[in-house]
């Protein structure tokens, strides 16, 4: 018996030694607007100033809530070098106010959460949409982008109906519906119909524009190691494809 229990423990030794599959990595995904409207996209829409205090009441909320997932790290749309640069100085409350969701959502909840730092994953791309408009206007698809234009107008108008009545908690839930999102992803592929033969203006924007967001997500998907819980806080523009690509990731 005292040689069979011998030769059992030898057996099992490199079994019990072996080491653990490394935990998952877990992302959220965050769309948002940009609070401090700088403009930049096709369809913007218009934020009060989020340093009032009512605002600043939402916000609060917001990350307390969001810290709940208990991130160890948070991805931000910035490039690297800015936030080594800006999110020391919040820490330190040397910064200057701001009302960039950077700030405002990002390094707060990193602040309130207890991270192990921000981290801007953010890529330069290009949007060539004067191609596709030109040809459209052309050729006479100029109404499928009117159409897209039209929806997102709707959209807006009742994302900031929300955010008037509701506050910044309800329109970041309104922001983030799956559907909603879809929705968004919808209007890149549609560029799909502006284009004939070898000029495909429509599939060269989709591909610009699909390649930003793979290089964003590689970033992000090289930031979490084993075990990390990530709030990555974007654009909703960018959400549906992040979301994806991390999803379809493995670990």
């Amino acid at each position: 018996m005292r040689l069979l229990i011998a030769v059992l423990a030898l057996v099992l030794a490199p079994v019990a030694g072996l080491a653990a599959e490394p935990a998952p990595a877990e992302v959220m995904v965050l769309g948002v607007v940009h609070m401090s409207n700088p403009g930049k996209d096709l369809h913007n829409l218009e934020v009060d100033d989020v340093l009032a205090p009512r605002r600043q009441g939402e916000i609060r909320a917001v990350t307390a809530a969001l810290a709940k997932f208990r991130p160890t790290k948070v991805a931000v749309e910035w490039p690297a070098d800015t936030v080594a640069e800006r999110y020391p100085k919040y820490l330190a409350g040397a910064l200057a106010p701001s009302r960039n969701e950077v700030v405002q959502l990002g390094f707060r909840l990193a602040k309130t959460a207890g991270a192990r730092g921000v981290f801007g994953i953010d890529v330069d791309g290009d949007f060539p949409y004067e191609a596709v408009k030109t040809f459209a206007d052309a050729h006479g698809e100029a109404g499928v982008l009117a159409a897209q234009g039209a929806a997102v107008d709707s959209f807006l108008a009742n994302e900031q109906a929300i955010l008037a009545a509701k506050g910044v908690a309800a329109a970041l839930r309104n922001l983030n519906d799956p559907a909603r999102l879809a929705g968004d992803n919808a209007f890149y592929r549609t560029t799909l119909r502006i284009g004939a033969g070898k000029d495909q203006p429509g599939a060269d924007l989709l591909t610009a524009w699909y390649h930003r967001n793979f290089l964003i997500c590689a970033n992000l998907v090289q930031l979490a190691a084993p075990g990390d819980r990530v709030v990555a806080i974007y654009g909703s523009g960018h959400a549906f494809l992040l979301r994806q690509c991390v999803k379809e990731t493995p670990g």
